[in-house]
């Protein structure tokens, strides 16, 4: 007799799984329920593969739905950028969307695809993917470095050198031409007055920090604008910025050198970095636990042997389903 445990299934027959877990949660026909039978039944390795695909929906069902909905608002973001004029059909449309979006993230589980990367690619020029950091010579010979899983778009066309941060961070050394340099991220700006610095995205806008030189950074297009040195950071949100305040510089932009740097940070804040170097996903399920504070240096291009440093030492659960998918809790 053949038992679950000594059969290893196919990533095929694990997507063909996590298909079967979300159709039967949504109401199956009793013809879908008799196909399904008769797939679990036909090969050990399917029940393997569905007992692996109802591990991954009860550890990740909450933030799954939360991440499903981030989807669906990024697809319905592109939708209407696509065409202005069908607004009502949209809308008419975002509740089917958060449900594909939702079917689209469990499958996509064991890939690593999100839409929401594909429409932040969507019209860039240049793009780095999760684990990789790179560095870019612009038309102007300025040099961009991007952070893993980033994307910006160049428009060098109306005067003025203009980037657009789509997703991540990216750090710029400006070779200085005589025309505005600007790098547009969320609601605000940072315009180059002579410098090395970085801007990163932030779930609700964006912060720049400066290596050398100075910049001007506006948090809005009614902003007023703080102008940076070396050793200084500002984050802004919403069209507000906060205090500009001194930093490491170095330590803070060490990822150049495949280096995370943490004092005193919160679980869920390193985890958010990990992510970005993680070709998977990685579920953080515990509230408290991201609350706990983190100090150390990490290698940022192995994420796996970081969280496992950092189980030794805060002694939370760690789970690998599928291959792909780490959760915490």
């Amino acid at each position: 007799m053949i038992t679950t445990a000594s059969v290893t299934p196919t990533p095929e027959q694990e997507q063909a799984a996590l298909a079967w877990l979300s159709l039967l949660h949504d109401q199956p026909s009793s013809g879908d329920q008799a196909t399904f039978s008769r797939w679990l039944r036909a090969d050990p390795a399917h029940a393997c593969a569905y007992a692996q695909a109802q591990v991954v929906w009860e550890l990740s069902e909450v933030p799954a739905s939360t991440l499903a909905d981030e989807e669906a608002v990024a697809l319905q973001g592109y939708l209407k950028a696509m065409d202005r004029s069908k607004r009502s059909s949209v809308r008419r449309w975002s509740g089917a969307l958060a449900m594909a979006a939702c079917l689209l993230l469990m499958v996509a589980l064991g890939t690593g695809w999100q839409p929401s990367r594909w429409v932040d690619e969507f019209g860039a020029d240049y793009v780095t993917a999760p684990g990789e950091v790179k560095t870019f010579t612009l038309a102007d010979q300025s040099r961009v470095t991007l952070d893993t899983d980033s994307a910006i778009a160049v428009d060098f066309s109306h005067g003025e050198r203009h980037i657009q941060l789509r997703r991540g961070a990216g750090f710029f050394s400006v070779t200085h031409t005589g025309e505005p340099f600007v790098v547009e991220a969320g609601s605000g700006e940072a315009r180059v007055l002579g410098t090395q610095f970085e801007v990163r995205l932030q779930p609700t806008g964006a912060q720049v920090t400066v290596l050398s030189g100075r910049v001007g950074v506006t948090p809005s297009k009614s902003g007023q604008q703080q102008i940076l040195t070396a050793g200084q950071q500002v984050a802004y949100a919403d069209g507000v910025a906060d205090e500009l305040h001194a930093v490491d510089s170095e330590s803070r932009l060490a990822w150049r050198d495949g280096w995370l740097n943490y004092y005193k940070a919160p679980l869920a804040d390193v985890v958010q970095d990990l992510r970005r170097y993680y070709p998977g996903r990685i579920l953080l399920l515990n509230d408290e636990l991201g609350n706990r504070r983190v100090s150390g240096s990490f290698p940022s291009q192995d994420p796996q042997s970081v969280i496992s440093a950092l189980q030794a030492v805060l002694g939370f659960e760690q789970h690998t389903v599928l291959g792909r998918v780490i959760v915490l809790r």
